[in-house]
């Protein structure tokens, strides 16, 4: 892979990186400002997905800028999107992309922060990670409901050697709208003529049958780890945190796969986001045989007219902050960072950002 995935080390070697866009940084002009800003709190919402994350580079850019006060809420991406609308946060996660009109008639500038994998969880007594194997059509069999017990055909095939008990499959979903929910009902969409026909991509789908449920990440995770015969869908970092029962995915190439690191990286190489720099395409179901089928980018959404400039500041300083060292702090949590010419689209994103008397983010040269 040649470290793409590594980001340049200093500020000055970011700015030859996009400088040839017409757009450059400066490499000391936003320390200066931001050592000359008073306390200010800074507001964060939304995907759950990333929050672990989020925390982390909270916790660390605090360590360096003590003045400034980031909070993040993990409150699923759906309100994310709504506060980040309503202005009552000045950043927001969602792991559903907004569209350009939707971002134009919101007033909203779009971020990618980084990639990470969804994966299936089960609470399966006596099955543990990585030992059972579905498919995309089967598991869309299994969330559609017409799958009732763990030891029917379709999922005895797939797993031969493997005990799987006659006990019934307790669905577990997001109570909340859910980057998550969409990324994998697009994907059984993908797999399942059936499903993408009964269950269109949504953050709050429609169920069928009974289902249980859990607001935000956390919240079904309870409700999982309740249920003997569970299934639900989580972050691949809480699947390591939390020593969760993951489920191995065949991937679009015919090759059964557990969920990793390299997956997601796989499955960037293997997409548009990487080939032309289109940071919404999708990740899900791409066809190189090492690339994990629930693969899925998420975003960081800004106020393109803030209000309040030094809240402006900031914000825009935390995002750049992100990208410059963000990978270091990724290592080892279960996501993957973007490629360099998503990255390097960086500086027009916060240029699109105008505070009240009309100015871009003071470390941005315009």
């Amino acid at each position: 892979m040649n470290g793409w995935w590594m980001r340049k080390p200093c500020a000055a070697m970011w700015r030859r990186q996009v400088v040839l866009g017409g757009m450059g940084l400066l490499c000391a002009g936003w320390v200066n400002a931001a050592q000359g800003v008073a306390t200010v709190s800074i507001q964060g919402a939304g995907a759950t997905f990333p929050a672990k994350v989020y925390a982390r580079w909270v916790s660390r850019f605090q360590q360096t800028y003590p003045q400034v006060r980031i909070a993040y809420a993990p409150t699923g991406s759906g309100d994310g999107v709504k506060q980040a609308a309503a202005r009552t946060a000045q950043f927001a996660g969602t792991d559903s992309p907004l569209g350009p009109q939707a971002l134009a008639d919101k007033g909203l500038v779009q971020v990618p922060m980084l990639v990470g994998g969804l994966v299936p969880v089960v609470n399966l007594q006596g099955v543990g990670a990585h030992k059972l194997l579905l498919t995309g059509e089967v598991l869309a069999d299994i969330m559609l409901g017409k799958l009732v017990h763990w030891d029917e055909a379709p999922i005895a095939r797939l797993n031969p050697g493997l005990n799987l008990p006659h006990l019934p499959i307790r669905r577990v979903v997001r109570a909340d709208a859910s980057g998550t929910s969409e990324a994998l009902t697009r994907y059984l969409g993908m797999a399942s003529a059936e499903f993408a026909a009964r269950v269109p991509a949504s953050p709050a789908p429609n169920w069928p049958g009974q289902v249980l449920s859990g607001k935000g990440m956390d919240g079904m995770l309870a409700a999982l780890k309740a249920a003997p015969g569970g299934i639900a869908y989580v972050a691949y970092d809480r699947v390591v945190s939390d020593q969760l029962a993951a489920v191995r995915l065949r991937g679009a190439a015919g090759r059964d796969l557990s969920a990793s690191e390299e997956g997601f990286r796989a499955a960037i190489l293997d997409s548009d986001v990487y080939r032309q720099g289109e940071d919404t395409a999708t990740l899900l179901q791409r066809p190189r045989p090492d690339a994990w089928p629930l693969t899925m980018t998420s975003y960081l959404l800004l106020d393109a007219r803030p209000k309040d400039q030094t809240q402006a500041d900031w914000t825009a300083h935390f995002v750049y902050w992100c990208f410059m060292h963000g990978d270091e702090l990724l290592k080892g949590t279960g996501f993957a960072p973007l490629p360099q010419r998503v990255q390097a689209k960086l500086s027009g994103r916060l240029t699109q950002i105008h505070g009240p008397l009309g100015d871009v983010p003071k470390y941005i040269q315009p």
